[in-house]
């Protein structure tokens, strides 16, 4: 592990003297591309830079151990613990830090929450579900639109498409996939039975023009009057746009906005990630099945996660955690459950690197 980190510590050298170099300033290409990969190394670096120096200190303290100063021998019979329990914790952090890195990390995502199984309650809890995640985005400062939304016929949202934009936010929404299970008393039940419903929730990262061509001839836009709340332009102009790619049979719509064009350009984004997404799912199905064991955790047909009012009590299924503060996570309070989905999933990949297997990315 040493050799790889000295390794990546020499390429980070490099890289910060290539931010000095007249040649990379003036091409801001380059520069651009230099700055990225070097901030992608500047906490390894950091950490390795740490681990070092508490190394240096251990092997300080370890020879005072055999010192004739009673009060140094003393000394290091005291720091050593601390020490090698810093040490340690710093080895598991760095063999994380040193995972291959998922690409999409990085990216802002586009979030899908549809009401499954329940009728209404489905319905009504979906967009509750919507609300929890833009109240964690608001704590996160992340950015939050909402795309496109069609209500439920007693109220909530039959579906929503919403963006959310800022630092590394793929990154911590990426375990969310699946179908996400309420087990309630409904306000509309006379008699006090528990209703069980589903929603599925997507989570899809967002495409650049890079990372997914299309063609426009494949793309057949039709435009429409907006419908529901919203203003003026509501039923009085052409402003919605729905989009069909012919290809693949993938059709999304954007009403949100007065502008037609800015319709369309946020429909183009929405049309982009899903072609991105079916991209990734079809490379994640040529890999082997130990490795879609390890980090297959966007299936939709999967029961992720039941919340369970009357018991107070959320649990994610895939993990094992339970958490008894349903109040609070439906309040945006979820990084609690987001963490832990990272860091188990994490620990998985660990545990395959380090068997010598499949190496998921985490």
């Amino acid at each position: 592990m040493i050799d790889k980190l000295e390794d990546v510590e020499r390429r980070f050298e490099r890289l910060t003297a290539d931010l000095s170099n007249p040649d990379v300033l003036a091409d801001s290409a380059r520069l651009q591309k230099v700055s990225k990969e070097r901030a992608g190394l500047e906490k390894l670096v950091e950490a390795f830079r740490a681990y070092r120096k508490v190394l240096a200190d251990l092997s300080e303290v370890e020879a005072w151990l055999g010192s004739s100063d009673a009060d140094e021998k003393a000394f290091a019979r005291e720091s050593l613990p601390g020490l090698k329990e810093q040490r340690d914790e710093m080895e598991a952090s760095l063999k994380i830090l040193l995972l291959p890195k998922d690409p999409n990390d990085e990216k802002n995502v586009i979030l899908e929450i549809r009401a499954g199984a329940g009728g209404d309650e489905a319905a009504l809890f979906a967009e509750e579900v919507m609300q929890m995640y833009l109240r964690y985005a608001d704590r996160r400062g992340w950015k939050a639109d909402i795309l496109d939304m069609s209500p439920g016929n007693a109220g909530g949202v039959k579906d929503a498409t919403v963006t959310l934009s800022g630092d590394a936010v793929f990154s911590s929404m990426k375990y969310e996939s699946g179908v996400h299970r309420v087990q309630r008393v409904p306000a509309t039940e006379t008699q006090g039975r528990i209703h069980t419903s589903t929603i599925t929730v997507s989570v899809m990262p967002e495409a650049e023009d890079v990372d997914i061509q299309v063609n426009p001839a494949d793309i057949e836009m039709q435009v429409m009057r907006s419908t529901g709340s919203g203003g003026q332009s509501v039923n009085t102009t052409d402003s919605a746009v729905r989009l069909i790619h012919h290809p693949t049979g993938i059709v999304v719509k954007c009403q949100q906005e007065k502008s037609q064009l800015k319709n369309r350009t946020m429909a183009m984004r929405m049309l982009r990630a899903k072609l991105y997404d079916i991209e990734q799912e079809r490379i994640r199905n040529e890999r082997d099945s130990a490795r879609r064991a390890q980090v297959g955790t966007g299936d939709r047909s999967e029961k992720i996660r039941t919340y369970n009012f009357p018991q107070d009590r959320l649990t994610d299924h895939r993990i094992g955690l339970t958490v008894h503060n349903l109040p609070g996570v439906m309040a945006g309070d979820v990084e609690e459950v987001i963490t832990a989905c990272r860091t188990y999933y994490q620990a998985e990949a660990l545990k395959a690197q380090t068997a010598g297997g499949p190496k998921p990315s985490a």
